[in-house]
């Protein structure tokens, strides 16, 4: 397995592991989102790869991205940058699965949602919390209404509450829910199942399934990742927001 400073990688028998290794919580940070991408392009490229597992380092996959490079003036740079990580692993071309233990939440339950399939340990949450940070999740924004009906997204958005590992199972957004200790294993035998497959039908495959939604998918996280920077970023409840995240206190609205 190689590893870059907070991802570890390996292929083996046209399976991939992909690592999220910034623990405790995984945090995506600019330098985490720019390793993954990196990985899944040069990924991409071997004509031989039948799946790839995305997993993650210790007790929880991740608690979303880093709030300090949310705020301006870093919030230019990031948020293209998470846009552009979601989009990669969305259009990664055979299928992914997405191992999850802990908190999935914010950003990091974003990045699940472009897996194709889903396992979850028994301790799994998954949620949206920005909109209590005065914000939106501009990729679930794009991506979860293809996972779940329509009402369990909104509530997921409008509320900021998380889902428990049965209540995502039973929304259709995990394919599996086992012992937190089987999740990794149970993920690598479903790979090692995908992988006996031929790599060429598993990228037509997944082709065909997507139906050509992956090109207006790309377009449209593109365009939700501008519009958190031109509209959401301008209003003055998104700076306050995130600054009593950052603050340790309850925010104040303006609703402005």
């Amino acid at each position: 397995m190689t590893k870059t400073t907070t991802i570890a990688s390996a292929v083996e028998n046209g399976v991939a592991r992909l690592v999220l290794n910034h623990p405790p919580l995984n945090i995506l940070t600019r330098h985490l989102l720019t390793d993954l991408r990196e990985e899944l392009e040069a990924l991409s490229a071997q004509r031989s790869l039948r799946v790839a597992v995305l997993m993650a380092e210790g007790k929880h996959f991740s608690a979303g991205a880093d709030v300090g490079e949310h705020l301006p003036p870093n919030d230019a740079e990031l948020i293209p940058e998470f846009v552009d990580t979601i989009a990669a692993l969305d259009a990664f071309p055979v299928p992914v699965i997405a191992a999850v233990r802990g908190q999935c939440l914010g950003g990091g339950f974003e990045l699940v949602q472009a897996a194709d399939l889903i396992v979850a340990g028994q301790s799994a949450t998954f949620g949206q919390p920005e909109i209590k940070l005065g914000v939106i999740p501009p990729a679930a924004c794009v991506l979860l209404r293809h996972k779940i009906m329509p009402s369990a997204v909104a509530q997921l958005i409008y509320t900021g509450d998380s889902m428990d590992a049965g209540q995502a199972a039973a929304a259709g957004l995990v394919a599996r829910v086992v012992d937190d200790a089987e999740v990794d294993a149970v993920a690598l035998e479903i790979a090692g199942r995908i992988a006996r497959q031929s790599a060429a039908t598993l990228r037509l495959a997944k082709r065909a399934l997507r139906g050509g939604t992956s090109e207006v998918r790309a377009a449209a996280l593109r365009h939700a990742g501008e519009s958190y920077l031109d509209d959401v970023m301008a209003t003055d409840d998104a700076l306050e927001g995130l600054m009593s995240f950052m603050e340790k206190r309850r925010p104040v609205w303006k609703h402005t």
